[in-house]
């Protein structure tokens, strides 16, 4: 008699892929992440105070935010609710709310303060008058 055969299912929630930042998950037999890479994104003025732009990383499309206090935030473009566009989303110090549904998200570690998934958080900077995210 053999074994039963364990297929691992595939998440539906944007960004929580097996393996990825976001979950933590390790697939045994699986080829570990590539390496975070720096990616200019755009100019650190097409980010104005308050507000967020959808910018491509690496492939990878991410919102990326300056709040009041002038620091920078960057997450994944979509929102993993909905796929709602997250840029043209509303920030606090503390918070992101999708504009679709009204989740909102931690900036401290991407968790949902209303029962979604977690939101896949990228480390960004300004450098030279640049915006870098690491994807």
């Amino acid at each position: 008699m053999s074994a039963p055969h364990l297929e691992v299912a595939a998440p539906t929630t944007p960004g929580t892929g097996l393996g990825s930042p976001a979950t933590d998950v390790a697939v045994p037999g699986t080829a570990p992440a590539p390496a975070a890479r720096a990616h200019v994104v755009g100019r650190a003025e097409d980010v104005p105070a308050g507000e967020g732009r959808a910018f491509v990383a690496g492939g990878v499309q991410v919102a990326v935010f300056r709040l009041r206090d002038g620091s920078l935030h960057a997450t994944q473009a979509a929102c993993p609710h909905a796929g709602g566009p997250l840029a043209d989303g509303q920030t606090d110090p503390d918070v992101l709310v999708c504009p679709l549904h009204l989740y909102g998200f931690r900036w401290t570690d991407g968790t949902s303060t209303g029962g979604v998934g977690p939101l896949r958080l990228y480390p960004v900077r300004e450098t030279d008058g640049l915006l870098v995210v690491e994807v």
